[in-house]
C-alpha cells in the first residue's frame, strides 16, 4: 500500500483533479457542479472516480445531504506535501543566496576591471 505522500502526489498528478481542487479552493461545491466543466469530455462515473481518488488521498471531504453531495477541500491533506517540499525550499533558498553572493563578486570584479581600463587609456 502506498504511503500517504505518494497517494497525495498521485492524486495531484492528474490535471482534472487539480482543476477540481482549484474549484473547491473557492468554496464547497456539489458533485454536479464539479462535474459541469468536464462532462463534455468525460462521463459522470469517470468524474466520480476522480473525486474518490481525491477523497482517498485526503485532499477533499465528501458528505451527503439528501440528494446533495457537497465536497470541500481538506487543507490538512496537503500538509504532508508542504512539509516534504519545505526541505527543498530551504535548499533552493540557500542555493540562490550563494548564487547572489557569487554574482556580486563577479560584478565587483567587472567594475574594477573597467576602472583599470579607463585609467590606462587616459
Amino acid at each position: 500500500m502506498p504511503d500517504q505522500l505518494s497517494q497525495t502526489f498521485s492524486a495531484l498528478a492528474d490535471p482534472t483533479r487539480r482543476a477540481m481542487l482549484a474549484q473547491l479552493s473557492k468554496g464547497e461545491a456539489n458533485v454536479s457542479d464539479l462535474a459541469k466543466p468536464f462532462l463534455k469530455d468525460m462521463s459522470l462515473p469517470a468524474i466520480t472516480k476522480h473525486l474518490k481518488v481525491l477523497e482517498h488521498a485526503g485532499l477533499i471531504t465528501k458528505s451527503r445531504d439528501a440528494q446533495w453531495r457537497p465536497c470541500k477541500i481538506n487543507g490538512e491533506g496537503l500538509k504532508d506535501v508542504v512539509d516534504w517540499m519545505e526541505q527543498y525550499r530551504v535548499f533552493w533558498e540557500a542555493s540562490f543566496d550563494r548564487l547572489e553572493a557569487y554574482l556580486k563578486t563577479v560584478v565587483a570584479k567587472e567594475k574594477k576591471g573597467k576602472k583599470n581600463v579607463r585609467k590606462k587609456t587616459k
